[in-house]
């Protein structure tokens, strides 16, 4: 098949302008001129097949996005997130959502080929009163995920991939986004939640973020702000019933605690017992009608200490570098459960040690890292 040289044209502009690069940037990091790429996007040049691998591989495309039109791609759903929220997001940060929805890509594809099932869910909501179906949706969903009544959830972000969403914890310059969801066109349902935050509100921004599939996957991008923000929209009704889910979703109504007179312990011991700020028990609390507002401010007065939050992902039996090396990459999106994959499926001869670096976003020294890291190997000869 003869190459189009101006639609790899059009498509490499495109990619490049959604991430706010500019020619000298990319020509530096590529080794191609600036004006040589100038060229090609404005179809003045016909590109060779490794100046569009080189090229795709920066901008964290597959390389078929600029070769076939039919392919489906995230083009548009990224082009509808800028147009309706660009001013908020850094050139850093649209990298880093492109890269997200990268890893998105590859871990669907890889589910796929490993056969990688996922849990089926769907909840369709009674009525028109948008801060009642979150209730239900969660109780529901943990249900399905074989919850007892009084069972706290403790890796939420598995829960959450276990029905088909691919969860990524990325660091985003800007600190007034708490997370979004995009309906990628081949992946499917995809989650960022912002790793800036610490780890109790990155898993109320995941149950949150979930809310979004669970009810407007219709909208196919959203995007959630940190409240008190200029941007958050007060009274917005999907906010309010995906804030309910969460809630919902990390503290069952019925498991809220009932004690005559709280203090500041008891405020901090049953925010450790359900993995979440105090301001969110707080204000369960509240909505549940145990508590009035002048006990509520007193229980987010105080805080739960930051040393004494867990992560799933990095837990307490790994040594002080071990752990500081888990969430440097989790700070980049690359999960244990993503990273894990990537490693099965080249033990599986599924994809070559060059692809696997290409899909933990490092060369061959930090691959190796990586597998030492996490116990894996790398075929040899690969």
């Amino acid at each position: 098949m003869a190459l189009d040289h101006q639609l790899v044209a059009r498509k490499l502009l495109q990619a490049r302008e959604l991430q706010s690069l500019d020619l000298e940037e990319v020509g530096m990091a590529v080794g191609i001129t600036a004006s040589r790429i100038n060229q090609i996007e404005l179809g003045q040049a016909k590109p060779s097949g490794d100046e569009v691998l080189i090229l795709a591989n920066y901008y964290r495309h597959d390389f078929r996005d600029f070769l076939d039109e039919s392919r489906p791609a995230p083009f548009e759903q990224i082009d509808i997130l800028y147009r309706r929220h660009g001013d908020v997001f850094s050139p850093q940060d649209r990298r880093a959502i492109q890269e997200f929805l990268y890893l998105c890509e590859i871990e669907a594809v890889l589910e796929a080929d490993i056969g990688d099932t996922k849990e089926s869910f769907t909840f369709t909501p009674q009525g028109s009163r948008f801060k009642s179906h979150g209730e239900p949706a969660a109780k529901a969903l943990r249900s399905l995920l074989g919850y007892a009544s009084n069972e706290i959830p403790r890796d939420v972000f598995n829960d959450f991939r276990r029905i088909g969403i691919h969860l990524f914890r990325r660091r985003l310059a800007s600190s007034d986004i708490s997370g979004l969801y995009i309906e990628h066109p081949i992946a499917g349902h995809c989650v960022l939640v912002n790793y800036d935050e610490d780890i109790y509100r990155q898993r109320f921004s995941a149950s949150h973020e979930a809310a979004h599939v669970i009810f407007d996957s219709s909208e196919s991008v959203m995007v959630t702000f940190r409240q008190g923000t200029t941007f958050y929209k007060e009274g917005d009704l999907m906010e309010i019933r995906a804030n309910r889910f969460a809630s919902c979703y990390l503290m069952p109504p019925d498991q809220l605690p009932r004690i005559p007179q709280w203090t500041n312990e008891q405020a901090i011991k049953f925010a450790q017992q359900f993995r979440v700020s105090t301001t969110a028990l707080s204000i369960a609390l509240r909505e549940a009608g145990i508590v009035d507002e002048s006990t509520a401010r007193s229980i987010r007065s105080v805080k739960v200490p930051f040393t004494e939050k867990i992560d799933p992902e990095a837990p307490a039996n790994l040594s002080e570098r071990q752990k500081a090396s888990r969430l440097a990459l989790l700070e980049r999106g690359l999960s244990d459960y993503y990273v894990g994959l990537c490693f099965e499926a080249h033990q599986r001869g599924l994809i070559s040690a060059g692809r696997l670096g290409e899909a933990l976003l490092t060369d061959h020294a930090g691959m190796r890292e990586i597998s030492v890291l996490y116990g894996r190997s790398v075929r040899d000869g690969d």
